[in-house]
């Protein structure tokens, strides 16, 4: 079930014929699919020496060239392609789409293919972002002119629906799954996306027709409603930390705005298929990475100086240093890179009290001690960016929304007098009346499940136990239920036609879709579960294969964009305080264990205390944090100051 690999045989495919010089034509959804899973160089191994946009006019006319094209099988596309094939500028074109063809759409090429110069059509189903091997998007960030709502948070806009119907399908066939479906029950986006799908598969049985196995896969549609504390929280791994505080966008981030930036660093790319480091680390946390990172460079420090003009002294090292130059060459600029972002990263925490942001945010997340007071503290800080305040105040009231609703009123009046616009404010409104505690279908901070965090996911999930870290996604919960046979069809019902046994298998194969965006977090539970399930000891997971997907991913600043988004097409009453939010609830302070990090010094590391209460050494954190940079920052200063 890996994604990057799919998508990647079908690149190949395409421009592995005709075996001669061509061009490669894309449109605007599949630019991003084929950047994220080819490189240039395994392009031109394969004689693509043209990429270009299907719709750019001011192409020259080649007609000794052949030309492949890859397009989404859109309307926009269609007329592009009808304008190219009544003019062609190329010998030959050999034409693929990203998901099903209709029989209308098959004849209208037909008919406009005048020339007779289209040598091959077919439908290579390519239709999504492959992002990680186990993580998938559909790359629709919702905005004004791509809503992902209708005209209330329990409906589809029609065009968004369409698009996720093809998007899912097209992950299916792609790697060859007819699946059962369960739904959260208290989405109705999610129950019509799987009807939908249902339909889109039973009306293609020939496309569909796979060989059976002993369980057949499952399909597993959430609501990001149900778990909007995941996408609102600061992020401690690496991949999460660099979406959450610069944004990536299919595999590139944007450096331009960091001070003193080297140009060739002003927009980088960050892929796990060609960047070991990236491999080896995008799931590390930030104290993790600070040490690897370090090692990097000494590595690269090392070859620098098995490089240096006095280590060549013969024929011998002359050969030897022509052969690897190339390779110590990328090493460097690899070195650069990371360098640069950890850099920037470690700036904005400073600039920005993120590790004091952090502590609070983990304690109304997880229920392990923050308190009004500390809350009202980082709001009345001037340091502290207004965006953040705002973070606050949500994760404030999704945790204390029924028990102190006093409170959260007076924390809204206190944003508002310490710098954040009262447009933002009513954002606090806005998710609670779309992702509330009454919009929800479990209480993500109930007594029960916090318990079951502290028994099994904390526990399950090697490397989480970390003071930033404590609250796992409710995602991981869900899963566990599903490996323990105890994900209720109450609250996710199958449907219909999975047969009389379905909740009681076990499926060797899961693909969860989130319907409003999936995180990286979300993205890190499943790929640590994966790699428990084929590390061959005793796991829950045993045995079974994770693959997730979204409309997009998620930082908190798209999540609530999306949220501000939906809710001007929303009723007006969507910015009141929600009903029945002063009902009293008994407060609940549960400490899930005692944690104590260590980070530098002989022994790095997490540790569980053995006394009673919780020891969270956050000064020694944030210290070794800084240290560590500090040193990481100057030894490639003083590699770069080298003649």
């Amino acid at each position: 079930m890996d994604v990057v690999k799919a998508v990647e045989t079908y690149i190949t495919k395409m421009v592995s014929t005709p075996p001669s010089m061509k061009v490669l034509l894309l449109d605007n959804h599949t630019t991003p699919i084929v950047s994220l899973s080819a490189t240039q160089s395994i392009l031109l191994s394969h004689q693509v020496y043209l990429t270009d946009k299907i719709d750019n006019k001011k192409r020259d006319r080649m007609p000794h060239m052949k030309c492949v094209c890859f397009l989404q099988p859109s309307e926009d596309s269609f007329e592009a392609l009808a304008a190219e094939l009544r003019e062609p500028k190329y010998g030959e074109y050999y034409l693929y789409f990203s998901n099903i063809l209709s029989k209308t759409a098959i004849e209208r090429l037909a008919d406009v293919d005048e020339y007779e110069v289209v040598r091959e059509v077919q439908e290579y189903f390519a239709d999504y972002a492959p992002i990680l091997s186990s993580l998938f998007s559909l790359n629709h960030t919702p905005s004004a002119s791509r809503p992902l709502y209708g005209n209330s948070p329990n409906t589809w806009d029609p065009a968004a629906l369409e698009r996720a119907v093809q998007g899912v399908t097209a992950v299916l066939l792609s790697l060859k799954k007819k699946p059962v479906i369960r739904y959260e029950k208290s989405s109705p986006m999610a129950k019509k996306l799987g009807v939908e799908i249902q339909h889109r598969v039973q009306s293609e049985q020939q496309l569909f027709d796979f060989r059976l196995t002993q369980v057949p896969p499952l399909l597993l549609i959430l609501d990001r409603r149900n778990d909007p504390v995941t996408p609102m929280l600061s992020q401690w791994t690496y991949q999460a930390m660099v979406h959450e505080l610069l944004g990536i966008q299919n595999g590139r981030v944007d450096l331009s705005t960091v001070p003193d930036i080297r140009p060739e660093l002003k927009e980088v790319t960050l892929s796990t298929s060609t960047d070991p480091f990236f491999q080896a680390h995008h799931l590390a946390t930030f104290g993790d990475l600070g040490t690897a990172l370090k090692s990097y460079v000494q590595s690269y420090q090392s070859h620098s100086l098995a490089h240096s003009p006095s280590q060549i002294q013969s024929i011998t090292d002359m050969k030897r240093f022509v052969e690897e130059y190339p390779e110590f060459r990328k090493l460097g600029g690899n070195v650069s890179k990371h360098v640069a972002i950890v850099g920037e990263l470690s700036r904005l925490v400073e600039r920005d009290k993120m590790l004091e942001l952090g502590e609070v945010e983990q304690g109304l997340a997880t229920g392990s001690g923050a308190d009004l007071k500390s809350v009202q503290a980082l709001i009345t800080n001037p340091a502290i960016q207004p965006w953040h305040k705002l973070r606050l105040v949500v994760l404030y009231a999704l945790r204390y929304q029924k028990s102190q609703a006093q409170n959260v009123a007076s924390l809204i009046n206190l944003m508002l007098e310490n710098g954040v616009s009262r447009e933002d404010a009513r954002l606090v409104y806005v998710v609670l009346n779309i992702a509330g505690s009454d919009q929800r279908q479990e209480d993500l901070f109930s007594a029960e499940a916090l318990l079951a965090k502290g028994r099994s996911a904390l526990k399950g999930l090697k490397g989480v136990e970390n003071v930033y870290m404590q609250h796992t996604p409710h995602l991981a919960q869900t899963l566990e239920n599903l490996f323990k046979g105890r994900l209720r069809d109450t609250t996710h019902p199958f449907l219909d036609g999975a047969g009389p046994n379905a909740g009681l298998q076990r499926p060797g194969d899961v693909i969860i879709f989130m319907v409003g965006g999936t995180t990286y977090a979300e993205a890190r539970v499943v790929a640590l579960l994966n790699q428990e399930a084929t590390s061959g000891g005793p796991s829950a997971a045993a045995g079974t294969r994770l693959l997730l997907g979204g409309t997009c991913i998620h930082n908190s600043s798209s999540f609530l964009d999306m949220v501000r988004t939906a809710a001007s097409n929303f009723p007006a009453s969507v910015y009141e305080p929600p009903p029945g939010s002063a009902n009293s609830m008994p407060s609940l302070n549960l400490n899930l264990g005692g944690v104590n990090v260590s980070l530098g010094g002989p022994a790095p590391g997490v540790y569980r205390t053995s006394g009673e209460g919780v020891s969270l050494q956050t000064e020694g954190i944030k210290d070794g944090v800084r240290n560590l940079l500090g040193k990481v920052k100057q030894g490639v200063d003083r590699i770069a100051s080298q003649p």
